[in-house]
Parts: C-alpha cells; structure tokens; sequence
C-alpha cells in the first residue's frame, strides 16, 4: 500500500472511533455527516453534532486534498515543487457546561515528494474554568502518550504548544496547553515514518479516553447565569486565536478549504465586553493567573 494511503486509512478509522465514542459519552447529540470535494482535488467528511446533552457544538472533520500549493505557501516553505498532498482530522468541542472544557486535537500529514513530507499535531485543552486536577490529568496521559516514543517528546511538544497557543495581544494563553508538533520526520526524531504515523494514531486515540473522563467528571456541576457568561467571555478568546494566528484556518483559507469546515472550531455562542476585569480573588480571577506559558502540570 502507498504510505499515503495507510496515513489516511488511518485517520479515517480515528474518525470513526471518537465520533461514536463522542456520540455515545454525549447521550443524546448525533453526528451529521457532509461529504465534500474541494475544486483542485481531494475532498473530506466533515461530522457536526449540535445541540447535545453536553456537547453545543462540536466537529470531528477528516480531509484528504492534493494539487498545486498557492504561490505565497510555495515561497513560505521554500519550495521548488508545487504538488502537494495533505490529509488530517480535526476536532474542537464546545460543551454546555462551562466546567466542562473546550478541546481540539489536529493530526495531519502533508506530503510534496518523498524528500519532502512529514507529520504534524497536537492536542491541548481550553477551560472556561482552571481546575488543577484536570489539567494534571489531561497533561499526565499526553505525557505517557509522548513517552511511549520518545522521553524528550512530551517537554518538547508542550513547550512549543505553550508557545503556539498563545494569545499575543492579550497576553495570555488560550488554555492550559498540550502538546504541540510540525514537520516530524525521520532527520529531526530517530523514526521511520511508519513509527510517525503510531505516533500520530497514539495522539489520535488519546483524545477519547482524555475528552469522555473531563466530561465525567464535571458534566453534571451546577453553574449560575454569571459564570455561563464568564464562557462566552472565554469562547471569544478562543475565536480570537483561531481567527488571527491559527496556521490551519489560514492553511484552509489559503488553499482554497471549504469554508464550513475551516470555520467550525468558531464556537455557537461568544460575547466581547468592553474591558472586562474579574472580581479579584474570584474563580475567573484565580483561571486568568493560569493562562501563562511554563506552568508545570504533569
């Protein structure tokens, strides 16, 4: 088989497995399925549940596309070749509750020619609410994930996604991190790509047993009128990232993506109030003072 092929056999089977796993946490939301081709070549699945027990919006999407690589990506990379060929899936959910987190996983793969592909990924959560002892165990099991593989992995990758997932013109970063990774590929890990592409399904199938436990373990926490608006406060930071620094939404948009599915991880409802400053000593208070790079959670 085309190491292509196995790549996206794989990730169509990650999409499969957390769709049904998401659908049966939830108790109620369903799946939609679209499918969908994108002018140049390739297409995807995109699957939308809204309007669940716990999850108000969420979308498990896969996409494998191929052609030629816009002018302006084609000088960024420093590339002499302008065929490429990507595939990934990608997650965001968006919960009801504001004790339950948002999530977002990406795995992805993008390949010009055999001297030239890797793979890419990450996984990190964004609470409305900082609760220690679920960023402990988010980090702890992307930690044995990473470990798996390799030991430098994991402070490696959360170094990079504290970096990434940081929100510059406030300051602060847009949860509480993860792991984050580009352009793995046998010269910079000591892996074949085969080792890559378990590693990237080993992420992938992180994202279930991490994503259901937080569910669990919060879904049913009572909340007022007051800290659901403390959510959309912390849904707008969320958009805010994904508008103006997120390499996939410009990726997407860049290369011609669907618009639907680029746009999904844009959560229903987000509200901007005008110098917003929390009470001091308040839980929004204590959950800003845990928005920095470098806090040590496994």
């Amino acid at each position: 088989m085309v190491f292509k092929d196995k790549v996206v056999a794989a990730f169509q089977k990650i999409q499969d497995s957390i769709c049904q796993g998401l659908e049966q946490t939830d108790g109620k939301g369903k799946f939609v399925e679209e499918l969908w081709s994108r002018e140049g070549g390739g297409g995807g699945r995109t699957r939308i549940l809204q309007n669940g027990n716990v999850i108000e919006k969420g979308g498990v999407n896969f996409s494998a596309v191929y052609g030629k690589l816009p002018e302006a990506i084609k000088k960024s990379f420093k590339l002499e070749n302008d065929d490429f060929f990507a595939t990934g899936v990608s997650i965001v959910m968006h919960p009801n509750n504001p004790f339950v987190p948002i999530i977002h996983m990406n795995i992805r793969y993008f390949e010009m020619d055999d001297q030239t592909r890797w793979f890419g990924g990450g996984i990190d959560l964004t609470p409305h609410y900082v609760i220690d002892t679920d960023a402990r165990f988010f980090h702890h099991l992307l930690k044995q994930t990473c470990d798996e593989f390799d030991a430098s992995f994991y402070p490696k990758f959360k170094a990079h996604a504290d970096d990434y997932f940081f929100i510059k013109h406030r300051e602060e970063t847009r949860g509480v991190g993860g792991i984050f990774y580009d352009k793995l590929k046998p010269e910079n890990t000591g892996l074949d790509f085969d080792r890559l592409l378990d590693f990237s399904v080993a992420v992938g199938n992180t994202f279930l047993p991490a994503y259901t436990e937080l569910i669990d373990r919060n879904r049913d926490t009572d909340f007022t009128a007051e800290e659901q608006e403390w959510q959309y406060l912390r849904r707008s930071r969320y958009a805010e990232f994904n508008l103006v620094y997120d390499a996939g939404t410009k990726f997407g948009l860049e290369t011609n993506g669907r618009i639907e599915s680029i746009l999904m991880s844009l959560p229903p409802m987000a509200k901007w109030v005008y110098n917003y400053q929390p009470i001091p000593e308040s839980p929004e208070a204590d959950t800003l003072s845990k928005l920095k790079k470098g806090i040590e959670w496994a």
